[in-house]
């Protein structure tokens, strides 16, 4: 296979296509962990909020000023 003028041989380019593949899966397992845990973090947050933890706490600290 000759590419840009270079002949490479065709196991190097499987060889290059199968590392490309497990670092793309590592970024995508990356990306879905990080998501997870943005999405748990916003649950618990408008769970706080719904059961008015928020407002607790600043009614807490108004009245100590």
């Amino acid at each position: 296979m000759d590419l840009f003028g270079f002949s490479i041989p065709l196991w190097a380019v499987f060889l290059i296509g199968i590392v490309i593949v497990v670092v793309a899966w590592k970024l995508v397992k990356f990306a879905l962990k990080i998501l997870i845990i943005l999405v748990f973090f916003f649950v618990i947050l408008m769970g706080l909020d719904y059961f008015q933890v928020f407002d607790w706490i600043q009614g807490l600290l108004s009245n100590f000023v």
